[in-house]
């Protein structure tokens, strides 16, 4: 889901302490500036002459207010404050709205030298939005628990309840959601709304998410998962499988256990026994410490504890190694692991590993899994509590892609840095490959199309993201979509050039995945926000790239050649005034746009829910040139007769109205490539414009509204050589067309006396039948091969409805 945070909402200065009559600095001169897809800026870079001091939160709040245009109401508070081996500063700040916490809304200050260098981050606009809820927080609780719909919660367990006071070393702590008011976007509308959010953990079956509740309707607006699921002496341990390891343990009475407290505040593996306690969890205990294959190696494969340790040890080497972090949230906190979980006590076994938000838990897998205890998962799901502590990136759609495709390239990254260390041979760009029953890997990196992944933005694989996600449809894809970072990281440290699957040439030099994962890592916490999109990574990993190792350097030049092959550019905005009607097909379940290429846009796609914004993917024609553009229709079975209309608002006034706008009109009932040839006005205007591309089931449809079966998508031509307007419409060439009576429901003979006789597009078979008179009332006539019996009915004029099973197919008959 993309969350934009624009101008007015940041700083309210009394909250800093700052004077209401402090002198205002003087305005730095700003060298750059990127803007997100809804025009804020997420980046603004300042020129060395000019640039403001820095001496600490007050002077960034200040520059803030003045940079971003705040208004009285708008509040931005410091968080913390980070310095990095560059020497640069980065002081974090917090979005509020008359003291309501605006959530995924954050800026930064980066600062060197005593002077800013830039600021960055994501922020929302909220003039005149009610703080004041009208739904007590305990109808909001239950209508969230409503949603969960768990049939056991934490703290409903008196061990859970105990075990977290306990861990907490705090009488009063609880599982129990408190509720907090704040300020989020509605997953369904993208607009912001005042909601409670409550941190719901379920036991069974197990999830845990922030559930978000509208303070005034008690609508669940937004769902942003917490379980991200991956799916003092020295031990000999045969692991699983990672060969015979040593890790260090903790001795105690009867024996060692896998605790040790050389790294941060300590590592623990415990075992849960096949059950859902943690507080029951038991340790595992071996008395000479040389933890052996004959004993470990057994059916209740209690082998995979080493494996568990070993890989939160090597985890936390790796971060310590080569991005001097002290274990997942820079302040050395233990990492403890539970094996042998299982959501159902003593079930069939739980096929999955995740990050709770606090403990990192492994099931021992079932059909798909053996359990899932691997180097890689390891690292990948520890991973995630890295961006937990630093972007935090919301778990849906783009931002929860990117949350899953970090978490992978962490997981690759500790893999090798492990081998390399050890002399371990292990597949770096395969994800997953030693839990896999079937063999293979859950994902890959190199090759992200092998496992159903997109390699390229909205190509191949791509799965469409929504403004309901929900475990259902993975919150958007988060899975899926995932291989576009991983491709780009696979592509920065390893090299590749080709043509992507868009048509686009590219040629990445590799620049190892030492740097590769620094890049990664600055863009990850230094830059991005809770709501950071795919082309906002691309800005920023470019610009982690410059801050390491210059802004011409064979570094940045990969990570920006590396976007290219996968697909993200920068954001192409629509000409200023320019404001396009939006349009949309309800549905998309027998036909949608599979295929539209003009020059270098070439998009090949399944179902896109009836509007896909391309905008991001443009061309260049001259003014004066012919032009061929190809497109067609994907159908999940039938091939129905299809209108298609292709506009482009060649005079840039934001619609498709002018005469020559529409450049293509035609049908057709075939799944095949269609092409149309148009030339390009020389009066047209320099510059970008819109290309729409329209498929519908109705001849009736235009350039703007919403119409039933079919899509659109919008792209960006840029006109070059031209002025302003007059072009003549272009036909659709390549598949004959007039075939709209064989692609839509014939009856025959009609008038009919005795006897209607019906045949559906491609000779269907008739799934139902009904006929009604002309006052609408239902009548009953008997329906058999083909042939309706319409003897028994009175004279006159009827409405007949036919389905396939898919599409509904309605005409009009008469009896005589």
């Amino acid at each position: 889901m993309r969350k934009h945070y624009s101008a007015k909402s940041l700083l309210l200065l009394s909250a800093l302490g700052i004077a209401a009559t402090a002198q205002a600095q003087d305005a730095p001169h700003v060298q750059n500036k990127v803007l997100g897809p809804h025009g804020q800026p997420e980046l603004i870079q300042f020129a060395a002459a000019g640039k403001v001091a820095y001496r600490g939160p007050a002077d960034g709040a200040q520059l803030l207010r003045q940079q971003l245009g705040l208004g009285p109401d708008d509040q931005l508070r410091p968080t913390r404050v980070e310095t990095d081996a560059l020497g640069f500063t980065h002081q974090k700040f917090a979005q509020y709205y008359k003291g309501i916490r605006v959530e995924h809304a954050a800026y930064t200050v980066h600062a060197r030298g005593g002077v800013v260098e830039s600021i960055s981050g994501d922020y929302e606009q909220l003039g005149g939005l009610s703080i004041t809820p009208t739904l007590s927080v305990a109808a909001a609780l239950d209508g969230a628990l409503g949603y969960v719909g768990a049939t056991k919660y934490m703290w409903q367990d008196a061990a859970a309840e105990a075990g977290l006071k306990a861990d907490l070393r705090d009488p009063a702590a609880t599982y129990r959601p408190q509720g907090e008011l704040v300020i989020v976007r509605d997953a369904a509308t993208d607009q912001p709304v005042l909601a409670y959010k409550f941190n719901i953990y379920a036991q069974q079956p197990v999830s845990r998410a922030y559930i978000y509740v509208d303070a005034r309707s008690g609508k669940v607006v937004l769902q942003d998962n917490i379980i991200k699921h991956a799916t003092g002496a020295t031990a000999t341990f045969a692991t699983a499988y990672s060969g015979s390891r040593a890790l260090a343990t903790e001795t105690a009475t009867g024996g060692y256990h896998l605790r040790e407290y050389t790294r941060g505040l300590g590592i623990e593996t415990y075992n849960c026994k096949k059950g859902n306690s943690y507080t029951a969890a038991t340790d595992f205990t071996d008395a000479d410490n040389n933890w052996t294959a004959t004993e470990y190696n057994n059916a209740a494969f209690d082998n995979v504890a080493g494996d568990a340790h070993f890989g939160a040890q090597s985890t936390y080497d790796y971060w310590k190694a080569v991005h001097a972090r002290s274990s997942y949230d820079n302040a050395g906190a233990k990492i403890k692991s539970y094996v042998h979980f299982d959501d159902v006590p003593g079930g069939a076994g739980y096929e999955n590993a995740y990050w709770n938000g606090s403990v990192m838990t492994y099931g021992d897998g079932a059909t798909t899994f053996k359990p899932l205890t691997a180097l890689d998962v390891c690292g990948h799901e520890i991973g995630h509590a890295v961006c937990e502590n630093t972007a935090n990136l919301t778990y849906a759609n783009e931002s929860g892609a990117m949350n899953e495709g970090l978490s992978d390239i962490w997981g690759a990254s500790v893999e090798k840095f492990t081998c390399d260390k050890l002399g371990l041979t292990k597949s770096t760009w395969d994800i997953g490959e030693d839990i896999m029953k079937a063999g293979g890997a859950l994902r890959s990196m190199s090759n992200p199309n092998l496992y159903g992944q997109p390699a390229l933005y909205k190509g191949k694989y791509w799965a469409a993201t929504t403004t309901s996600p929900s475990n259902a449809n993975d919150q958007g894809g988060v899975h899926t979509n995932s291989g576009v970072l991983n491709y780009w990281y696979y592509l920065i440290a390893v090299g590749k050039s080709g043509t992507n699957e868009a048509g686009t040439a590219y040629s990445v030099v590799g620049i190892g995945l030492a740097d590769a994962a620094k890049i990664t890592f600055r863009m990850e916490d230094v830059y991005m926000t809770a709501s950071s999109t795919y082309a906002q990574a691309r800005t920023y990993s470019i610009q982690a790239a410059t801050d390491l190792f210059g802004a011409s350097s064979a570094q940045t030049v990969a990570v920006t050649n590396a976007w290219t092959a996968v697909g993200v550019g920068t954001t192409t905005t629509p000409p200023a005034g320019a404001t396009y009607c939006t349009i949309k097909g309800g549905s998309q379940a027998y036909e949608w746009v599979d295929l539209v290429k003009l020059g270098t846009i070439s998009r090949t796609s399944g179902a896109d829910g009836g509007y896909y914004n391309g905008t991001a993917l443009s061309t260049t024609v001259a003014a004066g040139s012919s032009q061929t553009i190809s497109f067609s229709a994907g159908f999940a079975s039938t091939a129905y007769t299809e209108y298609w209309k292709v506009y482009i608002d060649y005079n840039q006034d934001g619609d498709f109205t002018d005469t020559g706008e529409l450049i293509v009109s035609g049908s057709s009932s075939s799944a095949g490539t269609l092409t149309s040839t148009f030339t390009v006005p020389t009066t047209a205007k320099t510059g970008s414009t819109r290309l729409r591309i329209i498929m519908s089931d109705a001849s009736a449809t235009t350039s703007c509204g919403s119409y039933s079966y079919g899509e659109t998508e919008d792209y960006t031509l840029k006109i070059s050589g031209g002025a302003a307007i007059a072009a003549e419409p272009a036909t659709l060439t390549g598949t004959p067309l007039g075939n709209e009576v064989a692609q839509a429901l014939q009856l025959y003979p009609n008038p009919a006396t005795d006897a209607l006789r019906l045949v559906l597009p491609g000779r269907a078979t008739v799934a139902s039948v009904q006929v009604t008179d002309v006052r609408g009332a239902l009548r009953a006539v008997p329906y058999a091969e083909g042939v309706l019996d319409v003897s028994g009915l009175a004279n006159g004029l009827y409405t007949l409805t036919v389905s396939d099973g898919q599409k509904v197919f309605h005409d009009k008959f008469v009896k005589h």
